[in-house]
């Protein structure tokens, strides 16, 4: 997509919100100038706010609400009295056709739900799954499902494996991905029937890049592959273990360079490659969870996360969206020959 375009963003979404939304869209303004901004929320806490940056303010409209989803309504709680909080609001402005896209940092599950509901899913996807990137030891990769789908057949990994190279492909700038399936082993005769069955679809598949087959867990931090497909109960232990074990090394290092003079004065010396690393792994960086297969772009925001991080969830959305993200999924599909099969849902989170 050329020219100018609208974002809405749910302004009461996220444990700072609103002051973490303006600012983070105030950031995001900078680096995407043509993005007009629909701030959906108590506009008398959010146009102060907003005042602020008089440049912001110029590409921006307030809708006002003083509804919120809070952080601990249940799914169904939320879709069922939440239709006019902003987070529904700022949904319902991507179905209406007002924005391209929405971000919010409020309750994921609420989110998810809603987004079904009101966008449904992409021609071809019976299943959405939530995707993110995270940095390896060569770039960075995409995984997919990080939550939405604890139980997936054959047929779910296969779309999860063509919207991720969309997405690696569109966010990422990778123009020929490799695609790996979690599994336990590399070996062909590995893994349970579904992952031995999406390998199979995946190897006659016709997608840019290729099919590496099957990866491990320490493939994920390697870079082995571009897209990392699982399901989400892996997934989102995977995910997980990874923010876990990195937070161990972190405190592991501060404990180390605390412990006694010389300990310090190493650290002083070392401040400088020690930064570097904190900013090669700020996970603000990698911050936008992606709701891929719904016929909308729609992205999660870390809840926690502040202004730089915020922004960036918005660069993932302007990037999908500026990249026909939506289309390319449905090209891919239809330049397939394998037609996704309809079979039971599976259980969700």
């Amino acid at each position: 997509m050329t020219g100018q375009f609208a974002i809405a963003l749910d302004a009461m979404g996220g444990d700072r919100a609103p002051e973490m939304v303006v600012k983070g869209a105030n950031i995001a303004r900078q680096r995407f100038p043509q993005v007009h901004f629909l701030f959906f929320g108590d506009e008398q806490r959010v146009k102060p706010l907003l005042d602020k940056y008089r440049a912001l303010a110029k590409v921006s409209t307030i809708h006002h609400t003083d509804q919120m989803v809070k952080g601990e309504d249940k799914p169904s709680t939320a879709l069922r009295t939440g239709r006019s909080s902003s987070m529904r609001l700022a949904i319902d402005a991507v179905q209406s056709g007002d924005a391209a896209g929405v971000v919010s940092a409020g309750n994921t599950g609420a989110l998810m739900a809603m987004a079904k509901v009101v966008l449904k899913t992409l021609p071809g996807i019976t299943r959405p799954a939530i995707a993110s990137f995270f940095p390896t030891l060569k770039g960075e990769s995409v995984m997919l499902d990080l939550g939405a789908n604890v139980q997936c057949d054959a047929d779910n990994l296969v779309q999860f494996a063509v919207m991720g190279n969309v997405f690696a492909r569109t966010v990422l700038g990778v123009v020929s991905p490799t695609m790996g399936l979690l599994n336990v082993g590399s070996e062909d005769m590995k893994g349970h029937e579904a992952l031995r069955e999406a390998s199979a679809l995946l190897r006659d598949f016709k997608l840019p890049g290729s099919f590496h087959g099957f990866v491990e867990g320490d493939d994920i931090a390697k870079g082995t592959v571009d897209v990392v497909v699982t399901d989400g109960f892996t997934g989102n232990i995977a995910l997980k273990s990874i923010e876990g074990t990195a937070k161990l090394y972190a405190e592991f290092m501060r404990a180390t360079f605390k412990s006694s003079f010389l300990s310090k004065l190493g650290y002083l010396l070392a401040r400088p490659a020690l930064n570097a690393l904190r900013l090669r792994t700020d996970p603000r960086r990698y911050n936008g969870a992606i709701f891929m297969g719904l016929n909308g772009i729609a992205v999660k925001s870390h809840g926690g996360t502040d202004a730089l991080g915020f922004s960036n969830a918005i660069g993932v959305a302007a990037d999908m969206i500026m990249h026909r993200a939506l289309a390319r999924i449905t090209e891919d599909f239809g330049n397939t020959n394998t037609a996704a099969v309809s079979r039971p849902q599976a259980a969700e989170l």
